[in-house]
């Protein structure tokens, strides 16, 4: 089946941008003429597209035809490329839907974005554990993940650790550990967790003294945030090491155990069919993750 790709881009700019007006605007026509080509496409195809909501939100068909309008315009960036081709005043530089979990983004992954010209970034956040799922459910072109095997149609690059360091606040410490870090101490002791998916505190825990610990969270789904909270002595958490250094240099956050840093591998994966059109990119993130993560010994 072929489709008409100002069809299309109709499809993808109502979903990115959550409206008919919105995507309008972006497109330079008509909210009526976004409203008629998303109906010939949902009416070529014999299904629904979007969900017509504040915001507009799509269905699982609607979101791989989406991905697919995207995917075409990097390619065909990639042939301009090739080619030496002036194809900036025609159209706008193409969308890229990556996953990356929130540290990473907080840390070291800003940096290889700030690398790469002419694409325009929309990322999901998401758990390392978990980020692989929009990977494999076609709704990303690539994903920061915990996952080494390669998932099916994809590269994989490892990237090196994240380092993390269960820490807390000076006065947190002496408040809930007296006398020292023991396992009936920490399961009184409030943590802090990310979100639901967040299993770092848990096997921290695991490892150090068992699993029979569950103590009492507070929720906290933002890196910096975190971060802060345990500053501020509401909770001891696994914050990540580059984000936190000066706070432990300082003393303002101190490690719950010494030589007790986890450390998390991370994966590059990246769809195979994009890979090339996506070179630059996959080069400034293993760059960036070799400036930034800890690398395994040669």
């Amino acid at each position: 089946m072929k489709f008409d790709p100002n069809q299309l881009s109709a499809l993808a700019a109502v979903l990115r941008l959550g409206s008919f007006e919105a995507a309008a605007q972006s497109l330079n026509v008509t909210p009526s003429a976004v409203s008629q080509r998303l109906k010939a496409l949902e009416e070529r195809v014999g299904t629904v597209l979007v969900k017509r909501a504040q915001p507009c939100t799509g269905t699982e068909a609607g979101l791989r035809l989406a991905k697919h309008a995207e995917d075409v315009s990097l390619l065909e960036g990639l042939v301009a490329r090739e080619l030496s081709l002036d194809m900036g005043a025609q159209q706008p530089p193409p969308h890229l839907r990556v996953a990356v979990n929130a540290d990473s983004l907080a840390t070291w992954f800003i940096a290889a974005m700030a690398e790469t010209c002419d694409i325009l970034f929309d990322l999901v956040i998401d758990d390392q554990d978990h980020s692989a799922d929009w990977l494999r459910r076609g709704e990303v072109s690539a994903a920061v993940t915990a996952h080494d095997k390669p998932i099916s149609g994809c590269n994989a690059h490892a990237l090196g650790a994240i380092r993390y360091q269960a820490s807390a606040s000076p006065g947190f410490m002496r408040k809930w550990f007296p006398n020292g870090v023991s396992g009936t101490a920490l399961s009184r002791a409030p943590c802090l967790t990310f979100n639901a998916k967040d299993a770092l505190q848990r096997r921290w825990l695991d490892r150090h003294f068992g699993s029979d610990i569950t103590p009492p969270a507070h929720f906290i789904p933002s890196t910096q945030g975190f971060a802060d909270a345990a500053t501020a002595g509401l909770g001891w958490g696994m914050n990540p090491v580059a984000l936190i250094d000066p706070a432990l240099c300082s003393g303002s956050l101190v490690p719950l155990l010494p030589d007790s840093a986890l450390d998390v591998a991370l994966c590059w994966q990246v769809s195979r069919v994009m890979a090339p059109a996506l070179a630059p990119l996959t080069r400034a993130v293993l760059g960036s993750a070799k400036a930034h993560l800890i690398q395994p010994p040669c």
